[in-house]
């Protein structure tokens, strides 16, 4: 990790054209906190669902393009950020063009290959309810959690990760149609080894990195409390005492000796689609499930606050942060403090909150803006 302080990223202006419920929208934002406040309903959520495509994948709701359109509108939308001077006020830009269903992505008015390439400009982490539920609920959740922890550090994982899942998917394939099929079989085999140990590899990187960073970093008096991480599962227990490259060769041989097994089951049964993360409260010990909903809330929160932490130490940005609805479930002293923490990191800061008197606390710098269906204006008052 580097001494030098982490690069200041501002996202200035936010325009929005037929995106969920706005026909038509161009936001000042240029504070280091903005705070949106209004009704359920009004869409304050559709905001930062809008700044998280300015990363790799569907977007904090994960949803299809197509669903982001406004009803009654022409099928597509468009998103723009002008960011700040550092940048030379560069405009990022993405949306869906029909009859399109996947998006298009722009700098300054040039193509861009993928949204991969905004990572030169921003990283983004966010925090939503739909986490709410992370530390009881499947693994799968918690692996889409980590995945997208990996992605805010190392922009290629979503093409690593979704090459893998086609992998899969061929070989699912050719075991129900045609199981005879060895060649073919050993060569899709031959693929997903390589790109499953490559998942598995970044995903233990980013978690061993972070349980260090949480390790040295943690603040004792912190209220929310630090969380002990590792990952779990046969590929990661291998990449920690042999080399990648002998990884690989069990995992091809597993998945062949696992041909019928896997043909049964109708999906593959080893590899890091079954691995999980393992995530509990370090100062008492004790798995994460097993802790209050308010003690869970809190290791969330500083999970994500350590997450943003190490995304400016890997990649020399200090990252957006995108809080939805997080305020209203602190205390007084919680929310105090999670106003502070946000201010050391450095980052453009975008929270959400039905109640303005949620953000009366917030620096004088910050700026509150009042949503309503389909419209977002500065609060003067």
């Amino acid at each position: 990790m580097s001494d030098t302080p982490p690069a200041q990223r501002r996202v200035t202006r936010l325009a929005l054209v037929d995106f969920r419920s706005y026909a038509a929208l161009d936001l000042d934002t240029d504070a280091p906190i903005v705070a949106l406040a209004g009704e359920n309903g009004a869409g304050k959520t559709n905001l930062l669902e809008a700044l998280s495509l300015f990363t790799p994948g569907r977007g904090l709701r994960r949803a299809a393009f197509t669903d982001m359109a406004r009803q009654g509108g022409g099928g597509g939308f468009a998103v723009s950020a002008t960011l700040d001077a550092a940048t030379g006020g560069a405009r990022l830009g993405t949306g869906l063009e029909p009859p399109a269903s996947s998006r298009k992505c722009r700098i300054d008015g040039a193509p861009a290959a993928s949204p991969a390439a905004f990572a030169e400009y921003l990283r983004i982490v966010w925090l939503t309810p739909a986490f709410d539920g992370l530390f009881l609920g499947p693994a799968g959740d918690r692996r889409r959690f980590l995945d997208r922890l990996v992605l805010a550090i190392d922009a290629a994982h979503g093409r690593r990760t979704g090459a893998y899942e086609r992998a899969l998917s061929s070989r699912n394939r050719i075991l129900t149609e045609t199981p005879a099929d060895v060649r073919w079989l050993d060569s899709v085999e031959h693929e997903a080894a390589e790109l499953g140990v490559a998942v598995a590899a970044a995903r233990l990187e980013t978690t061993a990195r972070l349980a260090a960073l949480i390790a040295t970093g943690h603040d004792a008096a912190s209220p929310f409390p630090a969380a002990g991480i590792a990952l779990t599962g046969t590929l990661e227990e291998e990449l920690a005492r042999l080399p990648a490259v002998e990884v690989e060769d069990r995992f091809r041989r597993a998945l062949r000796e696992g041909r019928a097994r896997d043909r049964a089951a109708g999906r593959a049964l080893a590899g890091p689609q079954t691995s999980d993360l393992a995530v509990r409260h370090a100062e008492k010990d004790v798995p994460a499930a097993r802790c209050s909903t308010g003690e869970q809330k809190a290791l969330l929160i500083g999970l994500v606050l350590a997450h943003a932490r190490l995304v400016a130490d890997m990649s020399g940005i200090a990252p957006l942060v995108l809080l939805d609805e997080i305020a209203a479930h602190l205390d007084p002293r919680r929310r105090a403090a999670l106003f502070a923490a946000l201010a050391g990191l450095g980052g453009q800061i975008f929270m959400t909150g039905a109640d303005p008197a949620l953000f009366a606390d917030l620096p004088a710098s910050a700026v509150t803006c009042l949503v309503t269906p389909g419209h977002a204006i500065h609060d003067v008052a």
